[in-house]
């Protein structure tokens, strides 16, 4: 999250009060993340005040944004805790303001767990899992906009920025990718809508309870694999300055991989291809986090990560060949 548009106290208003949802009493803007504006939007009725969150899509349209939106609308409707869309006096979800696709959700209660426990990673595991389930009924379809197709468009922009070293790494794990996407195995994993970027700062725990997942602008239909594989990667290894920085905590892979297998147990295949996918998800964020950061859009607060995380991520990846087996049985080894 970050603010590219500014948005006057009126035109936020004008919306607020198409939506039925109180007077608005403060608009706040919200420093982290990288895509979109947005806001907290604060709104008072019958002497209780609601928090909401406002977000302006910076690069997504109007013709892209249904499936995210009525995606969050579905899975809500499956008891999935996730943000609902608010819809004007006509049920439509998506707005405009200020030129741009807009939509006002529900801002959940709680906060992010930053530092992770066994506790947590289970929760996350299995509500994860509930969710793939309940994305089954959902009809529109979208692929994942930041898949394999755009780390080929991608790569030869970012390489006038890296070593020779970081080219070469980059290099070959495209083209290792670019061979696991097209073998009969991967092309049979079980798929469906995916939220492709929970990360620990899209969830939200109260009193040690998960309240709900959020930020679906990354969603898309790709390998529910895929999604685990972006999960692990940031959810159960050491977040720190030095070199264990993206190595495995075990006991925490363990934890969310067994959670995910008590609401949906993996196929052979996604057992086998896990690692592959630990490098895929590895790979889509060093990318990304590489362009946004020599390749930056203005924005009057924005925070780019470093790119160097994923980087390290997808080296301990690589250097976790031989590794044992984790508790669950579900390896965490790199298939190479």
């Amino acid at each position: 999250m970050a603010v590219y548009t500014e948005v006057p106290l009126a035109q936020a208003t004008a919306l607020i009060d198409s939506l039925q949802l109180g007077t608005l009493t403060e608009l706040q803007g919200i420093t982290g993340g990288i895509e979109n504006t947005n806001y907290f939007v604060t709104t008072e009725r019958d002497g209780a005040s609601t928090t909401h969150v406002l977000t302006l899509f910076e690069r997504l349209t109007h013709a892209q944004l249904p499936f995210y939106l009525q995606l969050m609308k579905h899975l809500a409707a499956q008891g999935i805790p996730v943000p609902d869309p608010a819809a004007n006096a006509r049920g439509e979800i998506l707005h405009t303001l200020m030129d741009k696709p807009a939509a006002v959700v529900n801002k959940l209660s709680g906060r992010s767990e930053l530092a992770p426990g066994v506790a947590h990673c289970t929760a996350v595991g299995a509500m994860l899992a509930r969710m793939h389930l309940a994305g089954q009924g959902f009809e529109l379809q979208q692929p994942n906009l930041r898949g394999l197709p755009w780390w080929n468009d991608t790569v030869p922009v970012v390489l006038p920025h890296l070593s020779a070293e970081q080219a070469t790494l980059i290099r070959a794990e495209l083209g290792y990718q670019n061979h696991v996407a097209a073998s009969p195995a991967y092309q049979a994993l079980p798929r469906g809508p995916v939220h492709a970027d929970l990360f620990r700062d899209n969830v939200m725990f109260d009193s040690g309870e998960l309240t709900g997942f959020f930020d679906f602008y990354f969603a898309g239909v790709d390998t529910w694999l895929f999604d685990l594989a972006v999960c692990l990667n940031d959810w159960c290894i050491v977040h720190s300055a030095d070199a264990t920085d993206g190595a495995d905590q075990p006991e925490l892979v363990a934890a969310f991989v067994s959670a995910y297998e008590s609401v949906r147990p993996l196929t052979a295949a996604e057992r086998t291809l896990l690692p592959a996918m630990r490098r895929a998800g590895a790979l889509r964020f060093w990318l990304s986090r590489l362009w946004d950061w020599h390749l930056p859009r203005e924005a009057s607060m924005l925070k780019p990560h470093d790119p160097t995380h994923f980087e390290r991520v997808l080296r301990h990846r690589l250097a976790d060949l031989g590794a044992p087996r984790a508790a669950s049985g579900v390896s965490v080894a790199v298939a190479a």
